[in-house]
This record gives C-alpha cells, structure tokens and sequence, in this order.
C-alpha cells in the first residue's frame, strides 16, 4: 500500500502498490509455474473441492499480518476486517512487524501464528518469495492463508485478496498524469520498497502504458524508493527535483510516498509545477487537492479490501471455496466475488479523488 499507505496513513498505493493492483493491487503478484503449484501438494490441497452450499464456520481464529503495524492505511485495511471476523462469529488478531521492510520479522509472526494454530491468517506480503517456507508450512498444518494488498508467489497462498486489477492500477496511474501533463515531459515514479510485489506489478504495467503512442512525448526518468517511511520519502522527493529540476511529473502508488511528496512540492517552488498523482487517502491528501499541489489521485476502499480478505478467509476455513478459478462466494454485504485465475480475487475499480468529491469521502 497501498502499500500504498503510510506511517500517518499507508491507507495504498500500494507496498498502495499501489492500487495494485490496490491493488495497487492491485497487485500484483509473483508467480510461479503451475507445474511447482501442482507439485507441492503437501502444502495446497489442490484435490480438495469446494461446497459453496457450506455452512460457514464459527469460532474460528482469523489473523491480519500486515506489513506494517501502526500504518494508517493497514489499520484501516485491517480494522475492516476486524469487523468482518466478529461479525461472521470469529475472533479477530493483528500482528506484525514496525518496519515496512523488515521481512526476516514478518518471517517471524508467520510462524508464531502457525504455533498458535490460528485457523486463518491474511498476510500483506513485504517480499513475494520471503515468506513462502514459512507460508508453506502453516498450509501443510492445516491453516488457510490469503494474501491482501500484496502477494506472495501463487503457490505459497490459497488466494490472494487484489485492491483491483494489477494492470488497471498501473495503467490508470499514468494515465491520470499524462492528462495533467498533456502527455509531454520528464516523470518520476516514487514507489516504496524495492521489493514491494504490489508496487513493482504497478510499475510494470506504467513502463508498458508508456509504450503507447499517445506517451512518445513522455519519458520515465527515474524510479526512486522511499520504503514506505515519510521522511525517506520527503527527501527522495527533494533529491529527484535536484537531480532532475526540469521534472513534470511524479507517480507515487503507495500512500505513504504520495503524502511525502505533496508535502514537500507543497513548501516549495515547485508546487503547481510538478504534477503528483499516484495511490492516496482522501483523509491524506485533502489539504493539497485544496491548496493546488495535487490535481486528482486514486484508491480503492482500504476498509473494504480488509472486510473482503476476512471473508475469503472464513470462505476457505468453511470449505465453501479452495481458492480454484471459477469458484464464487459471498463476501456479506459486499456481494459475491469469483475466482480468478491463480487463485485472485479483485476488489474493484479504484476511486479517482479531486477537488470536485474528495470531501465526500472520509478515510
């Protein structure tokens, strides 16, 4: 997050991300071959079916390991999911590391969750490839994990809960700056870790938005990484206007690196003449859509990404669904939501904030 979200507020883009996917993820994710998925039988029942006529479960114990504790935008995510748990008649617990990229401390709870024997953990991945022995070995104990926000590698997660299309998230991003910029210009991409799954898919699908005509006139100077942390990001911001004063633009898909850099475009020079655009919150980012740093971003719901990923969570835990494409299940007062191919779930289409219905929203 948005991933994109930050420490006042990783409410995304996403590690928002985001979108991406947000989604953010978005999304967003590594993969592997379906010969390795098929292998690792040990690990993910694929035999197993699904009876979405299934009574759902009670009682069951669903944790949330974000990638960061104490970032606004998971707690968001997270507290969605919170009442999704209890409201399914299961009981909800977050863990997780302080640090963003502290991944060997993620490796860390997922398998003091395992020890604990929870039914169901929803993981936002730090690194795609990272957690997958442990991931691996809380499956082979009997345990349902879903991803959100960002992924793992298919076959280290029964499904993957995406804030949106990975290609939409990327894709809209650029799109949302070529229209401020009038598709000319040098820009910047300030994403948060390099790891980040949901953040490099984003970027994947901007390089390749890029590719199209309408963009010839555009060009991608620079890809900086502020780690999800604001003051990394304030001054990856700052350095990429030093070393690039001529700059039009800058796309930052995770929260936390988008608020960062309003901030510093907003007390410089350099505010109303560099375009920002990327994944924020409209709680974040009101106060320079208002003053004219910021022209338009986008999101998806945080909340509501948390409230899909529990309900995927109890969706497996109950049998009702495997995670195999084509599978459909009901996720309460959201709606039913498909299968999609490695085990994806997409949230929706993300949200384009700007002056005329940012005061609308309220997270």
């Amino acid at each position: 997050m948005f991933s994109p979200f930050p420490p006042s507020l990783r409410r995304a883009g996403a590690t928002l991300a985001a979108v991406s996917c947000l989604a953010l993820a978005a999304t967003a994710c590594g993969g592997t071959t379906k010969d390795s998925a098929k292998n690792d039988d040990s690990a993910k029942s694929s035999a197993a079916k699904a009876d979405p006529g299934a009574a759902t479960k009670k009682g069951l114990t669903v944790a949330f390991l974000p990638k960061q504790v104490n970032n606004p935008y998971f707690t968001t995510a997270d507290k969605g999911g919170e009442k999704a748990v209890q409201s399914l008649g299961s009981t909800y617990k977050e863990t997780g590391p302080n640090s963003a990229t502290d991944t060997s401390g993620q490796v860390s709870y997922v398998n003091t969750l395992t020890q604990q024997q929870v039914d169901a953990m929803a993981v936002s991945a730090q690194d795609p490839g990272a957690l997958c022995t442990a991931l691996k070995q809380a499956m082979k104990n009997g345990i349902k994990v879903v991803t959100y926000d960002s992924d793992t590698k298919t076959d280290c997660r029964h499904a993957f809960v995406s804030q949106s299309g990975a290609e939409a998230l990327g894709r809209t991003q650029v799109k949302l700056l070529g229209e401020q910029l009038g598709y000319k210009g040098d820009i910047a991409i300030l994403s948060a870790a390099q790891t980040a799954t949901n953040q490099n898919t984003w970027i994947d699908f901007m390089k390749d938005e890029l590719k199209l005509p309408k963009y010839r006139n555009m060009k991608l100077v620079k890809i900086a990484y502020g780690n999800d942390d604001a003051q990394q990001s304030f001054q990856q911001t700052q350095g990429l206007l030093q070393e690039h004063p001529s700059l039009a633009g800058i796309v930052s898909p995770t929260t936390v690196g988008i608020k960062a850099a309003a901030q510093y475009l907003s007390g410089s020079k350099y505010k109303g003449k560099v375009a920002l655009t990327g994944l924020g919150t409209p709680n974040d980012m009101r106060k320079y859509v208002k003053n004219g740093t910021v022209e338009a971003f986008e999101l998806w719901d945080p909340a509501k990404l948390g409230e899909l990923a529990a309900h995927t969570a109890v969706a497996l835990s109950s049998g009702q669904i495997t995670g195999k494409e084509g599978e459909v299940f009901t996720a309460g007062g959201m709606g039913r939501f498909t299968v999609g191919k490695d085990g994806v779930i997409d949230l929706g289409r993300p949200t384009v904030f700007d002056s005329k219905n940012i005061d609308s929203f309220n997270f």
